[in-house]
């Protein structure tokens, strides 16, 4: 479980947007730069080179919620 005040200040690195915690994934998810961030450990692994590109269905999915 990540620290709701971290994730407060926490902004995607590339476009600087928002972040969505999803916990089943364990990764922080921006809609902005269509990017996702690991959690290992507990820690966000802010990183460029360690995040994955979001499929088109989880980008709708963030739509739609």
């Amino acid at each position: 479980m990540i620290d709701k005040k971290l994730l407060s200040i926490l902004v995607c690195p590339v476009s600087k947007g928002d972040l969505e915690y999803k916990a089943d994934k364990q990764e922080l998810w921006c809609r902005a730069s269509g990017l996702a961030y690991p959690i290992r450990d507990d820690i966000p692994v802010m990183l460029e080179s360690e995040a994955r590109a979001l499929t088109q269905e989880e980008i709708e999915q963030m739509s739609a919620a």
